[in-house]
């Protein structure tokens, strides 16, 4: 059984900073993508960033150059340094993983969600 446990999320005010993390535990033999969603009421859920393996980043056109998506393989761990925040980006984050188990099969893995709010 593989779990993903959030953190992080709360309230900031526009242009402050969050720092959200994702920590993968139970069954892994090994991780393959991790990437950060995000989804607000009525709204389909958003790829905001991801990273591979090797470290390859992808960004969402709206938080490039504001959000930095970087992770720890040791510890199995997705972060998500989000600066310069915006009331746009109020959403409940979710960790996404695609994780191989010791039977050399892949399953993704949604984490329970964060919520983040950028309000005065």
């Amino acid at each position: 059984q593989v779990q993903l446990v959030e953190s992080g999320g709360g309230l900031v005010q526009p242009g402050g900073s969050l720092r959200l993390s994702c920590a993968a535990s139970g069954s892994i033999f090994s991780i393959n993508f991790m990437g950060w969603y995000r989804q607000v009421p009525g709204k389909e859920r958003e790829l905001v960033a991801s990273i591979t393996t090797g470290g390859s980043t992808n960004y969402v056109d709206s938080v490039k150059g504001r959000f930095t998506i970087s992770r720890d393989s040791a510890k199995n761990t997705v972060y998500l340094q989000m600066n310069s925040l915006k009331p746009e980006d109020t959403a409940v984050y979710y960790c996404n993983a695609y994780i191989y188990d010791y039977s050399r099969k892949i399953r993704g893995y949604w984490g329970q969600g964060t919520q983040v709010t950028v309000s005065s």
